[in-house]
């Protein structure tokens, strides 16, 4: 039996750092407005990375200042230091979220470090947000496999997983970052995290590249996983992956989540059209299936 499932918006962060082309900021808070009217209350931001690694999160700071406030809504920004923390500690954020790899490798070729001096690196990040009073959530990558390594082994994604949790992290998020999950491989890697940390800890962030993430969520809410990452029109991409389609588009969740009589909270027509109006910034038709379905039918109906 499936519950209530919580949905965590990343299309302003991890689906627009992705892209081309940076978004101006008036834009990426309209889109924000929109994912709010659409009932989607957990939004992740921006990020504090440094604007020359990633000049499509630059302004971040102008992004949470002009969110709108409304009851309910918990906002989120990804800080990669203790820098970034002392930026995001003095804005109105509700969370922060800091992130690990399941893979040596991939933490090497992505943060120059390895996984054990990662988490050192975010120990004093935690102890800011904890005086302040912020929130920390967790994410690991490559939990389903690396693209330089290939498979990753449990053990790993669940040490990982735990040393997050230690070191403060209230929710962990699983990030099958290159996409290459199966449903049997999810469950198994869902399985066994949980069988370390409680289920409602724990979060799902799949990419859609071989076009698995909906199966690969199925998998794990039928063992519990209550909270999934989604980005709206399939924002996002993964640099590592050719061809990646971006993070599971939040229509199509919700649409599925839907048809299983699972309560969201989501205006799926109202999501569609935030999904529309950000793809046609980025100069193209929304990725999402069910997004692209609903404004097909909404033209039709207007002819």
């Amino acid at each position: 039996m499936v519950g209530d499932v919580s949905i965590v918006e990343v299309g302003p962060r991890d689906g627009l750092q992705n892209e081309a082309v940076a978004v101006p900021v008036e834009v990426r808070l309209e889109l924000v407005q929109r994912l709010v009217a659409a009932g989607l209350l957990r939004i992740e931001l921006g990020s504090f990375v440094s604007p020359r690694r990633v000049p499509q999160m630059a302004a971040s700071a102008e992004v949470v200042r002009g969110a709108p406030r409304v009851q309910g809504t918990r906002y989120s920004v990804l800080v990669p230091n203790e820098q970034g923390m002392r930026e995001a500690a003095a804005l109105p954020v509700d969370e922060i979220a800091i992130f690990a790899s399941a893979s040596e490798t991939f933490s090497q070729r992505n943060i120059n470090c390895s996984i054990a001096e990662s988490i050192e690196r975010f120990r004093p990040v935690v102890e800011i947000a904890s005086a302040q009073g912020i929130a920390v959530r967790g994410y690991v990558s490559c939990v389903l496999g690396c693209p330089y390594e290939g498979a990753v082994p449990l053990t790993a994604v669940v040490d990982v997983s735990r040393r997050l949790a230690e070191l403060g992290c209230y929710e962990i998020s699983l990030g099958d970052t290159i996409g290459i999950g199966t449903p049997r491989s999810a469950r198994d890697m869902f399985r066994a995290v949980a069988g370390e940390l409680a289920p409602q800890t724990l979060a799902l962030h799949f990419h859609d590249t071989f076009g698995q993430a909906l199966a690969n969520i199925l998998a794990c809410i039928e063992e519990g996983a209550a909270t999934v990452d989604s980005a709206i029109a399939g924002l996002g991409g993964c640099p590592y992956a050719p061809g990646a389609s971006g993070n599971v588009a939040t229509e199509d969740l919700v649409y599925m989540l839907e048809g299983l009589g699972v309560k969201t909270g989501v205006d799926l027509a109202a999501a569609a059209a935030a999904g529309a109006y950000i793809s046609g910034h980025l100069g193209r038709a929304t990725s999402s299936r069910a997004g692209q379905a609903m404004l097909a039918s909404a033209t039709d109906a207007k002819r």
